[in-house]
């Protein structure tokens, strides 16, 4: 004898074991659809259990996930867990290529199953299906120590134990780098002229589909050396396309979508008209859902970068007014029709600004008539 031992792997292959759990689950295809087939994968194999999902359609990876990591009687026995989906699956990953420093002995009987177990990595005989791995056999050999003998694509092929572990942990590391890269091909910046015309047509929903992707891998973009160094064109065209999607959730009744979109695209922005645009989409949006006190703000500022008064001084003279202060609404009002906006616009807050104001706003304007005359 050489000292050569080998192991048939019948009884330790795991094939199809990720299809046959979800036989069992009624929720699973949504779950394999929402937080990807291999992460959902992951989460079983590292013990996180998933109790619940809030989806966001506009941006998938800050959807929350809910759950729950170890063993207990029921889930309320164990610590409730909360991430974004992006940092859960990243939490996965990273449990997963954590190696265990504590080897575990080589088997010496084809009977030793939980040795035999140990011995691969139980999360490598569950992470080899995954990418198309069976796993036929271990060779134990004094000159060569182990090796696996596995059939990938109808092919049988030899791996050195950790050459093959080294390889099934680049391939679970390469799931977040697909992730990411999917992010990033989803910035298309030509999609801002055919969501510029959706939103001429106020076709909000189309403006959503083609720009409904951008505010997760922007808002990680900016913290990166490359989105810091971006070109001003660049930025003003990604703040143009962020302006119109807020716009289009604050449409479709999404204001908490909206105020987010528009608070990245001002970061984009940083100054100037691309600046004053935001900050006046975001001062309408916080109008419209009744936050006059805080839309005052970005819409000042959308008038400090340069924003055209005739677009402002209507929507801050109604948030003047609506949080009573009249003699600052009246000055916005007046300023408006000064600008060329139609009296018939405006009307209704000019009447309700002048009922407030009452004598002393007759008597100044009796005194302006005084003087014009003398």
């Amino acid at each position: 004898m050489d000292g050569t031992l080998d192991f048939p792997l019948d009884a330790v292959r795991t094939d199809g074991w990720f299809e046959r759990i979800g036989e069992g689950i009624g929720s699973f295809q949504a779950l394999c659809e929402i937080v990807g087939e291999r992460f959902f994968a992951f989460s079983i194999i590292v013990g996180a259990r998933i109790t619940a999902l809030t989806v966001d359609r506009r941006n998938p990876d800050l959807s929350i996930v809910d759950f729950v990591v170890g063993v207990g009687d029921t889930d309320s026995d164990l610590e409730p867990q909360r991430l974004t989906l992006a940092d859960f699956r990243r939490r996965l990953v990273g449990a997963l290529l954590v190696e265990d420093d504590k080897p575990s002995p080589a088997p010496s009987r084809e009977t030793d199953i939980e040795v035999l177990q140990f011995f691969i990595g139980v999360r490598y005989l569950l992470l080899a299906p995954l990418y198309g791995y069976s796993l036929r056999g271990l060779v134990l050999t004094p000159e060569d120590g182990a090796r696996l003998v596995v059939h990938h694509d109808g092919v049988e092929e030899n791996h050195d134990l950790d050459s093959f572990r080294f390889r099934v942990r680049a391939l679970v590391r390469e799931e977040i780098e697909r992730v990411a890269s999917g992010a990033r091909s989803a910035i298309d910046l030509s999609k801002v002229t055919e969501a510029e015309a959706a939103a001429q047509r106020r076709d909000w929903s189309k403006v959503v589909s083609l720009l409904g992707a951008w505010p997760a891998p922007l808002a990680i973009f900016l913290r990166t050396p490359e989105g810091q160094g971006l070109a001003t064109d660049a930025r003003a065209l990604i703040a143009k396309g962020l302006g119109l999607l807020g716009t289009a959730c604050v449409r479709l009744g999404e204001m908490d979508q909206a105020e987010e979109v528009f608070r990245i695209g001002i970061q984009y922005a940083q100054e100037g008209m691309s600046a004053a645009d935001l900050f006046r989409r975001l001062g309408e949006a916080l109008l419209e859902s009744r936050r006059p006190g805080e839309a005052i703000g970005p819409l000042r500022r959308a008038l400090a970068y340069g924003g055209a008064s005739a677009d402002i001084m209507v929507p801050l003279g109604r948030s003047y007014l609506q949080r009573g202060k009249f003699v600052a609404a009246f000055a916005c009002l007046r300023q408006a029709l000064d600008d060329g906006v139609p009296e018939r616009v405006i009307a209704d807050d000019l009447r309700r600004v002048e009922t407030a104001l009452g004598v002393p706003l007759t008597a100044w304007r009796a005194r302006r008539v005084h003087r014009g005359s003398t």
